[in-house]
This record gives C-alpha cells, sequence and structure tokens, in this order.
C-alpha cells in the first residue's frame, strides 16, 4: 500500500506540473482527496502559518508596487548595472538575490530581467550567461530571507534544538550569497562567445535582435516613501526577533509569536503605505506581486498538505529506512530536498513537507540547516516563471531551452550554487552551533 500512496503522491505532482502554476496546488488537493476518502489515511496538517506569512507579506509588498516602490528598486538596479556594464554576469545575481532577500520572494527578478538582458548584449556578453545565474541567485535567496515563509517555518520548527532565527539567517546568509558568487564564476564560463553563436548571428541578420537602450521610469510620488516603510517593517520584524530571542531574553514573555508579529507588521506596513502614499486600497488586490503571491498560497496549501498527508501517516517506516541512512550520510538530505523542490516547485512547501520528518527522524540541526538551500531547485525543470520570462527576454537566443529539455543554461549554475551553498552552511553551521 505505501508504494501505492507513492505513486499517487508523484501522479498528483506530475499532473499539476503538466497543469503549470497554480494547479499544482489543485493537483495536490485531487492527492490528498485520493490518500484520504479513497484509501483511509487521516489528513496531514494544512499549512496555515506558510499561507498566511506569504499573504502577509505579499501584500505589503503588493502596496509597495502600487506606490511605485518597485520601480524606484528596478531603477537603482539599472543604475548599477549600467554603471558597471562589463561586470554584469557577476553584478546581476547580486541585484536579483539583494532583491529577493529584501522582499521575500523570487518574483521581484521579473522587472530586472529585462535589464540584464538588454546590459548585456550592449556589451557583447552572451546574455544566459547573466540571466541564468540571476534567476538562480533570486530562487535561493528565499532560504535567507528575513521575512520569507520558508525562512519563517525552518527557524520556527528549529527553536526546539536551540537554534534561533539569528543564527539561522547567520549561517543562510553569507553562504547563499558567496555560493551565488560562485555560480556567477561558472556562469561566466559557460557557451559560446555571443559573437560566434550560430543562432544569433540568424536572428541578427533576420532583424530579430532589438536594442532598447536606458529606460525612462517617471516614479510616483509615494515610491521613495514606499520602500523606506517596507524597509522600516523588516528592520522591525529583525529587533523583535532579537528582542524574544532565548539567547538576547529582552522580552521573556512575549505577546507576540514571531510568525504572528511578522503578519502583523507587514500588515501594518501595507496600511501605511496605502495611507502615507495615498493609494487606492482596491487597486492593490490588482497588482502581479499580489496575484503571485495568492497563487502561491494556493500551491502552497496543496503540495505541503499533500506530502504532510503521506509522511504523517508513515512517519515509523521514514525513521526506519531513512534514519540510520541520513545519519551515516547526512548529506543525502540535501540530495532529498533539491529533487522534492524539482518537483514541487516552492521553497515553502517543501521545507513545509520534508523538514520536519528529517528533524522528527534525527536529522542534526546543522546538517537541516547546510541542507537548507536545497529546496530552490526550481531551476532543474525549465518551467518556472522567472526562468520562461529570462528565456523570452533575451532576443539573441542564447538562453534557450534544448531539445532534452534539461539542456538549458540555468542548470550548470544552479546545481553549483545549491552545492556550494550546502557545504559553506556546513563551514559556517559547524562554527556557530
Amino acid at each position: 500500500m505505501m508504494i501505492i500512496e507513492i505513486l499517487i503522491v508523484l501522479g498528483a505532482i506530475y499532473l499539476g506540473a503538466r497543469m503549470g502554476s497554480i494547479g499544482i496546488g489543485f493537483a495536490g488537493g485531487v492527492g490528498v482527496l485520493i490518500l484520504t476518502v479513497g484509501l483511509g489515511l487521516a489528513p496531514g496538517a494544512i499549512p496555515i502559518d506558510v499561507m498566511l506569512i506569504i499573504m502577509s507579506v505579499m501584500t505589503a509588498i503588493a502596496a509597495m508596487q502600487e506606490a511605485g516602490g518597485m520601480d524606484y528598486l528596478v531603477s537603482i538596479a539599472e543604475q548599477l548595472l549600467r554603471k558597471h556594464p562589463k561586470h554584469i554576469t557577476f553584478l546581476a545575481p547580486i541585484v536579483t538575490y539583494l532583491m529577493t532577500l529584501f522582499a521575500g520572494t523570487g518574483h521581484t527578478a521579473f522587472s530586472t530581467l529585462p535589464v540584464i538582458a538588454e546590459v548585456a548584449k550592449e556589451q557583447g556578453i552572451r546574455p544566459s550567461r547573466p540571466l541564468s545565474i540571476a534567476v538562480v541567485a533570486s530562487q535561493v535567496a528565499i532560504t535567507a530571507s528575513p521575512i520569507s515563509a520558508a525562512v519563517v517555518f525552518f527557524s520556527g520548527i528549529l527553536e526546539p534544538f536551540g537554534v534561533d532565527y539569528l543564527v539561522l539567517l547567520a549561517v543562510c546568509i553569507p553562504s547563499t550569497f558567496i555560493a551565488c558568487l560562485l555560480g556567477a564564476l561558472v556562469a561566466s564560463l559557460l557557451g559560446k562567445p555571443l559573437s560566434e553563436d550560430a543562432i544569433y548571428q540568424q536572428r541578427l541578420a533576420s532583424g530579430l535582435v532589438k536594442t532598447r537602450g536606458a529606460t525612462q521610469v517617471t516614479l510616483l510620488p509615494g515610491a521613495k516613501r514606499s520602500v523606506a516603510i517596507f524597509l522600516v517593517a523588516i528592520v522591525a520584524v529583525m529587533s523583535y526577533a532579537t528582542a524574544i530571542s532565548d539567547k538576547v531574553g529582552l522580552i521573556s514573555n512575549p505577546v507576540l509569536s514571531r510568525d504572528v508579529a511578522i503578519m502583523l507588521f507587514m500588515l501594518s506596513a501595507a496600511a501605511a503605505i496605502t495611507w502615507f502614499c495615498r493609494l487606492d486600497a482596491s487597486k492593490i488586490s490588482n497588482a502581479s506581486t499580489f496575484k503571485s503571491g495568492m497563487s502561491a498560497c494556493i500551491c502552497v496549501l496543496g503540495v505541503a498538505w499533500l506530502g504532510d498527508t503521506f509522511v504523517s501517516n508513515h512517519i515509523d517506516e521514514i525513521k526506519d529506512i531513512a534514519g540510520t541512512l541520513l545519519q551515516n550520510q547526512p548529506w543525502l538530505l540535501s540530495v532529498a530536498l533539491f529533487f522534492a523542490s524539482m518537483l514541487l516547485y516552492s521553497q515553502g512547501a517543501t521545507t513545509k513537507a520534508l523538514m520536519p520528518a528529517a528533524l522528527a527522524i534525527g536529522v542534526s540541526p546543522l546538517t537541516a540547516i547546510a541542507s537548507f538551500a536545497a529546496v530552490s531547485a526550481l531551476f532543474v525543470l525549465p518551467t518556472y516563471p522567472t526562468l520562461l520570462a529570462a528565456v523570452e527576454m533575451d532576443d539573441t537566443g542564447s538562453t534557450r531551452i534544448g531539445k532534452a529539455v534539461f539542456n538549458h543554461p540555468f542548470l550548470i549554475p544552479g546545481v553549483v550554487t545549491i552545492a556550494m551553498s550546502v557545504l559553506l552552511a556546513f563551514l559556517f553551521g559547524s562554527m556557530m552551533l
């Protein structure tokens, strides 16, 4: 029966991948229905906490976007990239990494990808190099963002093991950032020079390659103000988390848990942006970031619920099968997370589905933290939105998906980045834990 249940889980994930986008959440619900009503398993825990964090954070980001704050951030990024265009392959992932770190979502990369492609093309640099590692960096940075649902949930389940929120960030931020730079180094060596690419030459001769030049964006009056408010909210989140930390202990009996505090700070930030930037609140739900956030909630609901339903009903068998193996070869957890996230398409869903089980079977906190970056393997299958956007925005044809599906420019830089993140996190974590 366990084999049949595994096939149902994989079948639901496959169906969701075929439908794409929010469809993976729908398919997850179908899987839960079959496992419970059809096979009699007890339903797993609904990932309400992760969903509420995503909703509150994305609401604040959507308000900032509606106020013009995202345009302001993109204008800063474009100035940086155009000031040092020859270093685009290294600067591009720094930009997308920092924007994801700041916003808690990789969807912020959408607005910077056209700039990255254009600057690379102007310099005669193969656009696939900076675009590939920029997309990867936007995904990996989720595991280092102070307000991402994956980090907040993971820090919560680590607290009983004596690892708090700040220690997790202290390990994840430097390890993932350095790994992204190493991934950029690898990306800079991949592919033929643009001038030697036959497909580029064909497209150039056909007039399909166009030069856009620097964009002129008129910022809304509240653009800078909205970014400042959002930044204050992030500082407030981290300050409160520090104050209630057991190691700092400034607040011994906090009224709010860290998760609740994040939700309240983000909703308050959205309210402040709406009020002080004079927004029409009814338009915020039409922002692209709001829609992507709500789509992410449905994906997490279906997939994480499906994973928890299977794991919670077989935790004893999983302990017997995987416990000894992971204790002898702890790095295999990162491999499991890598392949799971490749299918689940969500760092939050993968963390919610697998990390509690990993800790329950005896995986050490160090191993769990070091492996955390592996939940960001969303680049393996060339169907993730930011990856597809990078392909579409590169009119030189250098960022293309091969006939074998997996032979695309994101794979090697992504695998290198995650592998180095895991290795560096083991190193940094062993010093701090």
